[in-house]
């Protein structure tokens, strides 16, 4: 009586088991090329969830498997019945003829490898008749167990988008949703949130050298390559998971910084590095400028004078240099321990070699300079092997090798700054592009851009030349009532002079018009172009660096005019911004490497610097300034 009540028991259980799985999960054969998001959307469902019943379906997705699909969400905090054996002792079997490993294991109950594994000798032999050989056996035990939880909290850091937190952990902004039901639109910081529930060392590290790309509907190989100019192998160098998954929708890519992909990097804070010094330790910096002093006739004044004006090289290092100056006094005020080794390249490829040779450049943590194409590039080749850091002050499209840190931020940025800027502004009714001949080009690209622009060049005289000037019906027509963006592509003073004083007699009380530019050259600041103008029609323009207000009470400019009795202009400032931003990324960083990561963006005087690094090759400076004219100022668009 006591076994019969037993069995029903047992058979009681089974029995509400097997209706239970009836009731509340179904199978699922996977086919050709399914994944299991999309196997996930068709039974209204998580990757998350399914992955808790079939954990090998992490490791490999194949075909004709058969998966266990829950029929609701999944509760993970009920706890997971099944049984398990228990080994209790061996059975000996003597080993009869034709019997092999495969029939053991049926007449036993037991696998082949659970044979083997208490036979050692079979792993090298075959099964002889007359073996005696030992049979483990065992017990089954009902077991109770909790399931690892799939998802996990996490709390939302400051600057973190939903694409942010999606590739740190792995999947796509889709799955991230799917885990938070009712998951606003924009994240706010400390707000707590369902992930994935991995290891801190499976979590990938958000690199801000890089740019981040969202994977679209029907986007391959062949897609991305024509949009990102990047090869499938360079896209899996980057992102290895894609080797074993392919692209996925929805998932998030790592590719080198492409100005043209929305980023987060330009909504970041500056960093203010002065109050965060983590070592003083001596730093030591090395700086090479064509001073050519062996040109200079010290004895002489008028000499000395007469051969700074006329020198372009000493002229624009003594100004460079007059910026470090102060710079360094700045840093020693805030306890920065120094050690800096100025050098005359002469710009000179001979005796930049000379100065590498005769000087040790190994306990020297940065070298800002030179100046030149030819030197740079003789620092560059002889410095890369010992991985020294290279600043270029100004040189623009480098051979970046992976020690060379671009400083100036490339032509491409600013165009890309200005025009990103007009896409985003949906108050705008009509976009004009007016030119000279030279600018075609320029025009002919900001077209593709704006479709529907309005493309005006300038009239041409009797021989068919630039006359650089336009009628005023050339434009009325083109006008439109509400706000009209009008770029003005060229370098003729003139032509700027004639442009804006028209564009400015347009402008009514239901016609507004905003001037801009791709490129701010010297002809908008020609002496025949009215500042009033170009105030009124509140000319747009991306630039490397901003202008700082001398009223604002600016500490950089007032220590330099105590001490070199004149007021800083442009390459001074950026010979103190600079060297700011060098050494002060030295004493709050282990390397200047290491700084771009740690402090994506710095900012001081009139220059900033947020590094992106090439993926072959060094780093670059990838942030410029947006700015307009306002009552007859330069200030700078919040974005």
């Amino acid at each position: 009586m006591k076994k019969l009540f037993c069995i029903l028991s047992i058979l009681i259980l089974f029995g509400c088991g097997s209706t239970s799985q009836a009731q509340n999960y179904k199978t699922h054969k996977v086919k050709p090329g399914e994944t299991i998001e999309a196997i996930a959307r068709q039974y209204q469902l998580t990757p998350f969830d399914i992955y808790a019943l079939n954990p090998d379906a992490k490791k490999e997705l194949k075909t004709n498997a058969v998966l266990i699909i829950p029929n609701k969400k999944i509760n993970q905090s009920a706890p997971h019945a099944a049984i398990e054996k228990e080994l209790t002792g061996f059975k000996t079997h003597k080993v009869k003829r034709r019997e092999t490993l495969y029939s053991l294991s049926k007449e036993y109950g037991v696998e082949q490898d659970e044979i083997k594994k208490h036979n050692t000798f079979l792993y090298a032999n075959n099964l002889r008749k007359g073996d005696e050989i030992k049979i483990p056996v065992y017990k089954k035990v009902f077991t109770v167990s909790q399931p690892e939880e799939t998802a996990k909290t996490y709390t939302v850091l400051p600057k973190e988008g939903k694409w942010r937190i999606a590739y740190k952990f792995g999947i796509t902004v889709a799955e991230l949703e799917a885990l938070n039901p009712g998951m606003s639109p924009v994240l706010q910081e400390g707000e707590v949130i369902n992930v994935p529930n991995i290891g801190n060392t499976e979590e990938k590290p958000v690199d801000n050298q890089y740019s981040y790309y969202e994977v679209l509907p029907k986007e391959g190989f062949y897609r991305l390559k024509v949009k990102l100019g990047l090869e499938q192998s360079q896209l899996e160098t980057l992102n290895p998971e894609l080797i074993e998954s392919g692209l996925k929708v929805g998932m998030i890519l790592k590719v080198p910084f492409n100005a043209t992909i929305e980023d987060e990097n330009i909504k970041l804070e500056s960093t203010d590095l002065t109050n965060s010094i983590s070592s003083y330790k001596q730093k030591h910096i090395a700086i090479m400028l064509p001073f050519k002093l062996n040109r200079v006739n010290v004895d002489s004044v008028a000499d000395a004078k007469a051969q700074i004006k006329k020198d372009p090289f000493l002229n624009t290092s003594l100004d460079f240099y007059s910026g470090v100056v102060v710079a360094l006094d700045s840093l020693k005020k805030i306890g920065v321990n120094l050690k800096v080794d100025v050098y005359d390249t002469k710009n000179m490829v001979s005796e930049v070699s000379t100065i590498l040779n005769e000087n040790n450049f190994d306990e020297v943590h940065a070298v800002i300079g030179p100046l030149m194409s030819g030197t740079f590039e003789k620092v560059s080749s002889q410095l890369q092997s010992r991985n020294i850091p290279l600043i270029s002050p100004n040189l623009k499209d480098l051979k970046l090798s992976d020690h060379v840190f671009q400083t100036m931020p490339s032509e491409d940025l600013l165009k890309d700054k200005i025009v990103n800027y007009v896409k985003k502004d949906s108050s705008i009714s009509q976009i004009i592009i007016i030119a000279d001949q030279s600018r075609v080009k320029v025009s002919n690209d900001l077209k593709t851009h704006f479709p529907t622009a309005s493309q005006i060049y300038s009239r041409k005289d009797k021989e068919q030349k630039d006359a650089f000037y336009i009628y005023d019906t050339d434009i009325i027509s083109k006008l439109k009532p509400g706000k009209n963006m009008v770029f003005l592509e060229t370098s003729n003073p003139g032509f700027v002079s004639n442009v804006t004083s028209k564009l400015n007699s347009l402008i009514s009380k239901d016609r507004k018009i905003i001037l801009a530019t791709t490129e701010m050259g010297s002809a908008f600041e020609d002496d025949e172009v009215s500042n009033y103008h170009l105030s009124n029609l509140q000319l747009t323009f991306p630039t490397i660096a901003k202008t700082y207000n001398e009223d604002d009470n600016n500490s950089f400019a007032n220590n330099y005019v105590k001490r070199f009795g004149v007021t800083p202009n442009k390459i001074a400032v950026r010979g103190f911004d600079l060297t700011m931003d060098v050494v002060l990324r030295l004493v709050n960083y282990d390397t200047l490497y290491e700084s771009v990561n740690q402090a994506p963006l710095t900012e001081y005087v009139e220059n900033k610097f947020a590094y992106k690094k090439k993926l072959l090759g060094g780093y670059f400076n990838n942030t410029v300034y947006l700015v307009k004219y306002e009552d007859l100022k330069i200030v700078e668009i919040k974005q």
